[in-house]
């Protein structure tokens, strides 16, 4: 492979111009300290928070291939590009995050091997002033660019930081035409107008986005998304413009924290019986009638938090590998289980299969309480008081499960049991009630959006 002399960018305007033709929706920025270089890996943060910012190929457990042993750390794989000042782009195949779930932290390395055009000097230095900025496009792929400490741009774009940042990262505007818009504020102003409509006929969005009848019991959320014009997807990404929007049922839109239990996730097992040996065997196994007599039907629920075991189904929910006194993970192997009185593992979810869902998708959150009537028809009408959980790690999420804030809810059903070829519905949920949602997030704010002038957010 021949190496190319990599060329840095001298202009802020310039460098989003580029990005902005190759596609990036967002800009971050990493200000280097000497640490960040090629022997020492970039440094991302104390926690796994970085995936809140950085999409990647999926958490795996790092095997160490000659001793055939597991090691204490996850890998996960980026689609991650140099880009230099002609605005060409150059693959570096090797570049991953490791994670190191016993300090805890998060690293970047494998940036330069493999790569045409990369900005080694830069990188293998410990010069102090170094700029790393990531953009991030909606297809995941990174595209990275660095400049050294007597690059201009660095005292262009210094002196104008946000005030907020995620973890180590700065947010930068991507429109060269624009000052940075707030998220948030988009966010906020679109809610209030659906707000100020007052009650809205219970609809969804279809693939094509056109609006349809909604009748069943969960169309609050639907009904929102649709007034948002997000399609329902089941996308592992945040619904709008970054953030995660969780509407939630109460009896009084004054008293949010009142309601009913949030839905937070609702991923498959992994592994375990429900996987090897299929959903149909583990409710036949596990599931019970119908409680309220519907004919031929079997259903998997129940309320499963850590330790407790459930008497209709005769499983436990443990976590394995993580310890509550340091609030670490102690095994990259484990995850959350459900186990029978024998021990067998029934439903497994990793920590690699979680880790990415949970930071990506509820790096930034928000929680809108709604009411319901059915009277000339079923309509919904949302709250002024919203909740926004910002900055989550998949160590808080862990904390939750251990602690029994967090637990899991199915809804899982076999319908036509009896019958040649039953029908089965899957809905594994993890829940938490709304008053408790807060210890998810290391900053959460209750809002009232009557009272906000939206020029200053």
């Amino acid at each position: 492979m021949v190496r190319q002399q990599y060329i840095e960018i001298t202009k802020f305007s310039r460098l989003q111009e580029i990005f902005s033709r190759l596609g990036v929706s967002h800009l971050l920025l990493k200000i280097m300290s000497p640490n960040d270089n090629s022997k020492n890996q970039v440094y991302l943060g104390s926690d796994f928070q970085a995936l809140n910012s950085i999409p990647n190929l999926g958490v795996v457990t790092d095997t160490d291939s000659e001793a055939g042993s597991k090691r204490d750390r996850f890998k996960a794989g980026l689609d991650f590009h140099w880009v230099n000042a002609s605005g060409e782009s150059h693959l570096a195949p090797n570049a991953q995050l490791i994670l190191y779930p016993k300090y805890p932290e998060v690293r970047m390395s494998g940036f330069l091997a493999r790569c045409s055009n990369a900005p080694s000097e830069q990188m293998t230095s410990r010069n102090e002033g170094r700029l790393l900025f990531l953009g991030i496009r909606d297809d995941d792929r990174i595209l990275g660019h660095l400049t050294g400490p007597d690059n201009p741009i660095g005292n262009e774009i210094k002196s104008t930081l946000p005030p907020d940042n995620e973890g180590i990262f700065f947010r930068l505007p991507i429109d060269i035409n624009q000052q940075a818009m707030s998220s948030k504020k988009k966010l906020l102003s679109a809610l209030y107008k659906i707000h100020e409509k007052g009650w809205i006929d219970s609809v969804r969005l279809d693939a094509e986005k056109k609006i349809m009848p909604c009748r069943s019991s969960n169309c609050g959320g639907y009904t929102l998304e649709a007034m948002l014009g997000i399609t329902p997807n089941g996308s592992s990404d945040p619904d709008y413009l970054g953030w995660e929007v969780k509407q939630h049922g109460v009896k009084n839109l004054n008293k949010p924290h009142n309601g009913g239990p949030i839905t937070l996730m609702t991923p498959e097992p992994t592994s375990g019986l429900y996987t090897e040996k299929g959903i149909e065997y583990f409710i036949r196994e596990f599931g019970y009638p119908d409680k309220n007599g519907i004919p031929d039907r079997l259903n998997f629920g129940g309320i499963y938090k850590n330790g407790q075991r459930v008497d209709s189904t005769g499983l436990t929910l443990c976590l394995e590998g993580y310890n509550p006194e340091t609030g670490k993970i102690t095994n990259t192997d484990g995850g959350i289980k459900l186990l029978d009185d024998t021990g067998r593992e029934t439903a497994i979810w990793k920590f690699t299969n979680m880790m990415s869902h949970w930071n990506r998708k509820h790096a930034k959150a928000v929680y809108i309480p709604s009411l319901i009537r059915k009277d000339p028809q079923q309509q919904y009408c949302y709250g002024s008081l919203v909740d926004l959980g910002e900055g989550t790690d998949f160590l808080m999420f862990l904390r939750a499960i251990n602690s029994g804030l967090i637990y899991y809810d199915p809804g899982i059903k076999l319908e036509n049991a009896s019958h040649l070829k039953p029908k089965i519905k899957r809905r594994s949920q993890f829940r938490i009630k709304s008053k408790q949602v807060g210890a998810l997030y290391k900053n959460f704010t209750m809002m009232d959006m009557r009272s906000i002038d939206f020029d200053t957010i």
